[in-house]
């Protein structure tokens, strides 16, 4: 899987990319994750690539030309599966989005910067809007790092147990269970006796059942896709 970000301050990438499962994906050839600063593209000598908005709006917008430039130039060396847009109002990244990206081939994500971009792009170049919550950040970059790190997880070999990625939170619209280890006891307090049975069926049927209560207590709005 490759996935090109588009970043007006790349260097924002450059830790989270380059560590952990997202390091180790990368080096075993599984992701390839390219960072490209947008101001490569422009013609501007200051390599300026925002402008004032027209109308009476205030703050600063990324300008489509180098944008369009930069999108072009990937594309021409390869067909991209989505080009996304992170964006506040985009659709709510979560789990599934997750688990269906990871199966993509070819990904362009472009992070939003200062007032955010000509709304051209988004008509004409953009083919998913995605956003990681209901509030503001400076860029898209975390945004961005977010994504990448949840989707590359789940490409198959990234992790060196997959099975863990398989019963993480919201695999199946639930909390993942409470989980214990060594010692068994701490300063009196005790991991669950179950836990300690080797009785696997026993056990499954427990984590169960503590992932549905914590749903119910914590994330009730994740029950309502659950029969």
């Amino acid at each position: 899987m490759r996935i090109d970000i588009l970043s007006a301050v790349p260097e924002l990438l450059e830790s989270p990319l380059n560590h952990s499962i997202l390091k180790r994906a990368q080096a075993k050839g599984l992701a390839e994750i390219v960072v490209h600063n947008i101001r490569d593209y422009t013609l501007d000598k200051h390599k300026k690539i925002d402008d004032y908005a027209f109308g009476f709006s205030s703050g600063m917008v990324m300008q489509i030309e180098p944008i369009d430039r930069l999108i072009t130039h990937l594309k021409e060396q390869r067909d991209y599966d989505e080009v996304i847009y992170t964006s506040p109002d985009g659709e709510m990244f979560n789990q599934k989005m997750a688990n269906s990206m990871s199966l993509l081939n070819n990904v362009i994500v472009l992070c939003g910067h200062y007032k955010g971009i000509d709304h051209r792009i988004r008509e004409h170049l953009i083919t998913k809007e995605v956003s990681v919550g209901d509030f503001v950040l400076t860029g898209g970059e975390l945004a961005a790092c977010i994504m990448t790190d949840a989707i590359v997880r789940l490409i198959p070999g990234a992790m060196s147990d997959e099975q863990s990625a398989l019963s993480d939170c919201f695999q199946d619209d639930l909390l993942a269970p409470p989980v214990y280890s060594r010692p068994a006891e701490y300063k009196g307090w005790k991991v669950p006796e179950i836990l300690l049975s080797g009785n696997e069926a026993k056990i499954k049927e427990w984590e169960y059942e503590q992932a549905v209560e914590r749903t119910k207590r914590l994330r009730p709005d994740l029950l309502k896709g659950l029969r």
